[in-house]
Order: C-alpha cells, then sequence, then structure tokens
C-alpha cells in the first residue's frame, strides 16, 4: 500500500544529488576552513560525498562550536571567512566532495556588542526595525528588556556599571545607551533605557525574551516573519545559488513558533535542496508527513541501531542490580517514568518558571475576555495547574500545525492533571487549557499566541527534563540513556529494528542516520562497550562489590554507579576528561548541586572520589574486566559501524569515528581531531581516542570497515538510495538469533554478531547458516573470499564478527 509519505515524498526530491554519505567536521578558530581544506584529501579517500560542516556563520568571538550566530550576513572570519569557505568548497569539488552546511534559525546570540541587531533594539526599543526579529515581550518589565548580566542585585553592581560616551559598560558588557540619555546619573540613567540590567538570577522568575531551552544568553528569533526570514538566510540561500555549498541541515526547528510553514518557506528558497532536521521523535512518533525535508539528523536511527547490541534480559537484571547498589535512593532515579515527571516538575517550577508565567499570563487574558462560558471564570493559579499537569504529561517535543494537536495533549493527559484539582469544578481548568492548545476557541491572534507559546514550551520542557535532567538522573545503563532513546525500555528485538529501516526505506529514503554527533552524551564506541554490560550483569555487579569495599568517600551511590560505568565505557584515559563529565552530570542532575544553586562541599567531596576511585587503584580493576571483555566489545563497536553504514538513510559519520572514537558528553567529544600528513593520505596517523595512530587492531579495523562501506556505498549509489530495496536476510539454526542481515536491492547482504558474548556461553555458532539469495557473493572485506548457497555463519565471521557481501554475477 502507498504510504502519504510516498505520496509527498516529491516535495523533497532536490535537483541536486542527495549525498551518498557526510563526514561532519565540528569548525572552531583552532580548526578553520584551513584545516578542514587541508583534510580533505583523507576524508574523501573514505569514501564520503559530501562534508557536513558546524555553523559557519559569524559567532561570539572565540565559540567552540558556532551555534551562538552574531550576524547571518557574514560567513565566519574566524574560520577564514567567505575567501576561506569558498577555498574549502574548491578543494572540496577537487576531490569529488560537496558541502553540507548546520544553520540555526531559532536563535542568536545574547551578545549586545558582537549581535548589530539587537544593539539597535536596546538602543531604540519596540520602534527599532529590529524589534520584529526577536520574541520579546514588550508588555513585561514595564516595556524593557530585562538582561540578567549582573553578578549580584543591582544594588550590590552598580558602581561597576560606567557610562562611556553612548555606551554602557559592565566588566566585557557594552550595551548602548538611549538617544539623549547619555547626560544622566545613575540609577536615572539606567531607569532611561529601553533595557533592565539585572541579577543573573532574575532570569529564571523575571526573563521576557524567548531564550534557547533555558539558555538565557541565547536570544529566540522570529523567523515566522517573512522579511526576518529573508534576512537571516540571505547569505545562506546565496552560498547555495553560486553552488559553494549544497545542503542543510537545521538545527532546532522544534523552538521555532511554526517549523511547518518554516520549512515550507525554507524548501521553496534553496529550491528544494536535500535538507535534513534535528528532530528528536520519541518512540513510535512518526516525522510530520507533510514537511518538504529529507528526513531527520537520524537520532532515531541511533536509537535503533543501539537497541539491537543490548541483551533486554540482561537490562533487567543490570536495572535490579543497580537499585540494590543505589538504595534507598532509587526513588530518584530507579523508574524511568516516574524520574522524567519529576525532572519536568522541577524544570517547569525553575528553569522555565518565566516561560509557565508568560503562558499563564495569556490564557489568563483568552479566558477572562472569551464569549464562552466554559472559559470563563478561571483563576490564574488554576490555570496555572492546569498548564503544569497537562505539560509534564507530554510524551512527545511538541504539536505541530499539520498534526492533530489532539494526539500529543490526550484525553488520557487531561484525565491525570485533572487529579491535581480537589474541587471537581476547579478541574474544568484542564478543559480550558486543553481545548485552547487544541483550537477549538478561534483563532484570533491571542489564541494563535497561546497555542505557539504552549509549543515552544513543550520543546524545551521536553529537552531539558528529560535530555538534560533524567538522562542524570536514571543511570542504570549510561548508554541507554542517549538523545532520542528511551533508557526504560533500550533494547530492541531485531524484528523491530527491521520494520524501522522497511519504514525509513519506503517513507524517508535519504534521511540522515547518526550513531555518534557533537551531542551524543557518549560516543557509539563507549556506548557499544557499555552495551555488554547487559549480557554480563550480574559479573558487573560483583566488579562493583569488589571495588567499592568499604564505602568510604562515595558522595551517593547514584553518582557512584555512573562513575564506574563512565570509565569502563571510556577505558583507560586521562583524569581530567572524566572529573569534566562527572561534574557536568551531578550538576544536570540538579540533585546535590546544580549549574545555578552548585555546593562546593559536595562538587569536592565527588572530585576526590573519582581520583581515588574510577581513576585511582580501584580503576584498574576495572579496566582489567573491560579487558577481558574487549572481544565482546569489538563485536559491538564493528557491528554498529556496519549497520549503520548500510542501513536506509544517508550515513553522517562523526569527525574521527571511522577511528576506534572513546568520547565523553561536550565538550569532550568537539575537540579537533588530529588529521596528520598519514591520515590525509590514508596511510595512518592520529586521531583522537583511538590508539595512538597504528593502523591495526580495533582503530584499523574499524576504519577498513568504514572505508569499505562507504566506498561501496559511493560505487553502487542505487542499491543505497531511494529507489533501493531492504529485506531482512534470517540465519538457520541454534544461534539464528545472534546474527542480524539483511539485503539492499538484491546487490549487498550486511551481516553482523549480536550479544556475542552470551553467545560464546551459548556454545558459539555450531551449525547456524545463513541463506544468501542466488548467486556469487563476494566479501568486501576480504575480495579473496566469496560464498554462495548456504554460508556457515562460523566461516562467515571468521575474520571478523561482521560481514560485508556483493553479489558478483547472476
Amino acid at each position: 500500500m502507498t504510504s502519504e509519505r510516498t505520496v509527498e515524498r516529491t516535495l523533497a526530491r532536490p535537483d541536486a544529488a542527495v549525498p551518498t554519505a557526510t563526514y561532519r567536521l565540528q569548525l572552531q578558530p583552532g580548526f578553520p576552513f584551513g584545516a578542514a581544506a587541508a583534510a580533505v584529501p583523507y576524508v574523501a579517500s573514505l569514501g564520503v560525498s559530501h562534508l557536513h560542516l558546524s555553523p559557519v556563520l559569524e559567532a561570539v568571538p572565540g565559540s567552540l562550536h558556532g551555534y551562538d550566530v552574531v550576524d547571518h550576513a557574514r560567513v565566519r572570519e574566524e574560520l577564514g571567512g567567505e575567501e576561506g569557505l569558498r577555498a574549502l568548497a574548491r578543494i572540496a569539488r577537487e576531490h569529488g566532495l560537496g558541502l553540507i552546511v548546520d544553520i540555526v534559525p531559532n536563535h542568536m546570540a545574547m551578545s549586545p556588542r558582537h549581535n548589530r541587531a539587537l544593539w539597535e533594539v536596546l538602543r531604540e526599543g519596540p520602534d527599532s526595525p529590529y524589534a520584529r526579529w526577536f520574541d520579546i515581550d514588550w508588555e513585561a518589565q514595564d516595556g524593557r528588556v530585562l538582561l540578567p548580566v549582573l553578578g549580584g542585585p543591582l544594588g550590590a553592581e552598580l558602581g561597576r556599571i560606567k557610562a562611556d560616551g553612548d555606551v554602557l559598560r559592565y566588566y566585557d558588557h557594552e550595551f548602548p545607551l538611549r538617544e539623549g540619555t547619555a547626560g544622566l546619573e545613575p540609577p536615572e540613567l539606567l531607569d532611561a533605557q529601553w533595557y533592565r540590567l539585572g541579577w543573573w538570577r532574575l532570569a529564571r522568575t523575571e526573563l521576557n525574551y524567548r531564550r534557547f531551552f533555558s539558555i538565557s544568553e541565547l536570544i529566540g528569533v522570529r523567523v515566522e516573519d517573512p522579511e526576518v526570514f529573508d534576512a537571516t538566510h540571505a547569505t545562506i540561500l546565496r552560498l547555495l545559488r553560486e553552488g559553494v555549498i549544497d545542503g542543510l541541515r537545521v538545527d532546532h526547528p522544534d523552538g521555532l513558533a511554526d517549523p511547518d510553514g518554516y520549512l515550507r518557506r525554507l524548501h521553496e528558497a534553496t529550491g528544494g535542496r536535500w535538507t535534513v532536521v534535528e528532530k528528536i521523535l520519541s518512540d513510535g512518533e512518526p516525522l510530520p508527513a507533510s514537511w518538504p525535508v529529507a528526513g531527520t539528523t537520524g537520532y532515531d536511527a541511533l536509537r535503533h541501531v543501539d537497541g539491537l547490541f543490548l541483551d533486554p534480559a540482561g537490562f533487567g537484571e543490570l536495572l535490579g542490580q543497580y537499585r540494590r547498589f543505589a538504595a534507598p535512593q532509587t526513588d530518584r532515579g530507579g523508574d524511568w517514568d516516574a524520574t522524567v515527571r519529576r525532572a519536568a516538575y522541577k524544570v517547569l517550577t525553575h528553569e522555565l518558571a518565566t516561560e509557565v508565567d508568560r503562558l499563564t499570563r495569556v490564557a489568563s487574558r483568552l479566558c477572562a475576555t472569551s464569549p464562552e462560558p466554559a472559559l470563563r471564570d478561571r483563576a490564574p493559579w488554576a490555570l496555572r495547574t492546569a498548564l503544569l499537569e497537562l505539560l509534564v504529561r507530554l510524551e512527545v517535543y511538541r504539536p505541530y500545525a499539520s498534526v492533530d494537536a489532539a494526539g500529543v495533549v490526550t484525553e488520557e493527559a487531561a484525565a491525570e492533571a485533572r487529579l491535581a484539582f480537589a474541587v471537581p469544578e476547579e478541574a474544568g481548568a484542564v478543559d480550558a487549557v486543553r481545548d485552547l492548545v487544541l483550537g477549538r476557541y478561534g483563532d484570533g491572534p491571542q489564541h494563535v499566541e497561546f497555542r505557539t507559546r504552549f509549543a515552544q514550551t513543550a520543546s524545551a520542557l521536553r529537552a531539558k527534563s528529560v535530555e538534560d535532567t533524567a538522562f542524570y538522573r536514571y543511570v542504570p545503563l549510561l548508554s541507554a540513556t542517549e538523545v532520542g532513546g528511551n533508557p526504560g525500555a533500550p533494547a530492541l528485538p531485531a524484528e523491530a529494528f527491521h520494520a524501522y529501516c522497511a519504514r525509513v526505506q519506503r517513507d524517508w529514503p535519504t534521511t540522515g542516520t547518526v550513531v555518534s554527533t557533537h551531542d551524543t552524551k557518549r560516543s557509539a564506541d563507549v556506548r557499544a562497550a557499555l552495551h555488554v554490560l547487559t549480557e554480563c550483569p550480574q559479573r558487573w555487579a560483583d566488579v562493583l562489590t569488589e571495588v567499592t569495599r568499604g564505602g568510604e568517600g562515595v558522595p551517593d551511590a547514584q553518582l557512584a554507579w555512573a562513575a564506574w560505568q563512565t570509565v569502563f565505557g571510556l577505558g583507560p584515559a586521562e583524569e581530567e576528561r572524566v572529573q569534566g563529565a562527572l561534574l557536568k552530570h551531578v550538576r544536570e542532575a540538579g540533585l546535590y548541586t546544580s549549574w545555578t544553586e552548585q555546593e562546593p562541599p559536595y562538587e569536592e567531596q565527588v572530585a576526590r572520589f573519582v581520583a581515588a576511585g574510577p581513576c585511582g587503584r580501584p580503576g584498574e580493576r576495572v579496566a582489567a574486566f573491560r579487558a577481558s571483555l574487549e572481544p565482546h566489545i569489538r563485536a559491538n563497536v564493528l557491528g554498529t559501524a556496519l549497520v549503520h553504514l548500510t542501513m536506509p538513510g544517508v550515513p553522517d559519520v562523526y569527525q574521527g569515528t571511522e577511528r576506534e572514537y572513546r568520547a565523553l558528553v561536550d565538550p569532550d567529544n568537539r575537540r579537533a581531531v588530529d588529521y596528520g600528513d598519514g591520515e590525509r593520505d590514508g596511510d595512518g596517523g592520529g586521531v583522537l581516542g583511538g590508539d595512538g595512530g597504528d593502523s591495526g587492531g580495533l582503530s584499523g579495523e574499524k576504519r577498513a570497515v568504514t572505508r569499505a562501506a562507504l566506498r561501496l556505498r559511493a560505487r553502487r549509489p542505487e542499491v543505497f538510495g531511494d529507489t533501493a530495496s531492504y529485506e531482512p536476510q534470517p540465519a538457520e539454526g541454534p544461534a539464528a538469533a545472534h546474527c542480524v542481515a539483511f539485503v539492499r536491492s538484491g546487490r549487498v547482504l550486511t551481516a553482523v554478531t549480536r550479544l556475542s558474548l552470551r553467545l560464546a556461553e551459548a556454545g558459539g555458532w555450531r551449525d547456524t547458516r545463513l541463506a544468501l539469495p542466488p548467486g556469487r557473493w563476494a566479501d568486501v572485506l576480504d575480495p579473496g573470499r566469496e560464498f554462495t548457497g548456504h554460508a556457515r555463519v562460523a566461516d562467515l565471521f571468521a575474520p571478523l564478527p561482521v560481514a560485508l557481501l556483493e553479489r558478483t554475477g547472476d
């Protein structure tokens, strides 16, 4: 049966070539366009078709990521400017590569001295031609923009604020003075501005501009306004027209007022170039079929690939071991759904309190002035309670205009939300709020504003409560706490993976796929090691009993469990890297310390524990345990890589991950890769997190698998593209469940080993066989080998725990 998406796929089919595979480079001042150009010959030798660049427009000076854009009209000078980008494009073209660029439509840096559009708004107020650029609530804060930059209350900081001509200075901050106010004395000078300098702690409850999640340093941009869209996209669109870049990755579309409308406008403006969106799909959530894009950036693929290499029964046992280890603290992280719900309440009442206040104000106005009796007489406190109770029950990021909101803000959620009210009549506030979200009482400007704000708040809540809080509180298996994942049920049967791939090939065949990115909490290879723990949960518990005997200096059991898993997954590493990741862990969890309410005694205890335990002598026992499991880690690493590179979609290879790559959460995973001379000519060289640059071992094997798969994709694009096919290829015999195989277009077969430790404990492959489609099948990884008919899996996996076969004849 033809799917809705198949019918609409032509909306997103560009005239320009769709990538066969992309290679992500994290640009920064220490790795500018020139360094990227020097790496082009090596990257091209891998077999990708396009470089995938992090944001290239002007950003805050020194930015290591580029998502804090300050000027959409210029290519970033610190990277080499537009000439540097053009030179990179020319060199890339000479080696057969195109360019895909990351764009950031949702926000800009809240840095007035660098962001000239914002500077003009702060100088001229709501009458500035740039005022329409930013999502500012001028009705709040007496018509002034709150700038939460002061290190303390104004009274304590007043003496540090100085007027200097037409500029107001506070340390390294600069702000424009409103015309005609330069001669005033403080505090009259401050009161006369279109902005209010405030203590940074006021951001939580007083902020009156939309931001990125809860990051006050990033201000929301109103790209739903056609003039703002044109101004903020002109340079990127010109570079597309001139052939400098070929496609786009759209950062965080869920923060926009109207993602549907934005993507339609972008599609029209680009002429249908290949575009993917950083949309995080929850379990079972489809990408809106009407979006004219190639698909997502691939976190949904990551979840399904990872799920293959997890043992469901072993995960359940590991969860039990964790609960015993962490007792009596398991009420704060032993149940996934409860953990998410508690985190959501915390985020709404703390980090997003100002967003909830704004929503409540809009809802109160609508109800107070509505001609609909069902909306009248709703107290602000009741509407706020209803908003909280509905928002915490959303299981996806947000509703969209093109999708029925009733499937997002469900009647089941409303029924649960009503239980928060003691008086049934007051519980009617839940129905009032839900009806406003569903658009049942009109499409006036305030109704649209309410629905928009609700969706944007829901998106920020989901990201902050799940990815940035619950993932750090629910730690039975760290590899399950990944962007787009479901830590409560992370393991997937092979049948579910195959069904997912079939849907992707049918509906979104040129979507992006990833297993490591600049935003993953742990690289794919670290997660691959941690997956093995689901195959030996009792042995892991025994090791922890041994290394934690005595328990001195342990700050809390949850953190200890996470710390030991961190060093198991990472392997031997510098203490500084582990310390940095775990400090971020405890602050994001927010149980004993946080970014805004830091507890130095607790953080110091964490540092001492990490140094003496996981990074000290006891850590050697964990390292030895990891070493004993290397064959099974190897099977997961290579299996993950090959599945990713040959499944439906366009694979994105994160910088350095063509070799063994062990990295933790950012900024650890954003460090520049060292592409030495050997790397550029394909004969060796050093890669961050690898094995010191030698071409053997797991790093060499992984690079061989990666190059073979990517070159095959480049040579046979029709086998993997939008007209290709995907078919599971089941094995037969006593260990059939441990072989996952599929065929692409009848021409290429991928086979990987699944749960290799369980396989070894059960006696190995024995007489398990894999039926091959008709013809001769050559081993792409070892061209001297050929198979026909029924291949013994033990023979297929003799040199490596994975196999990539290509049909060589009819």
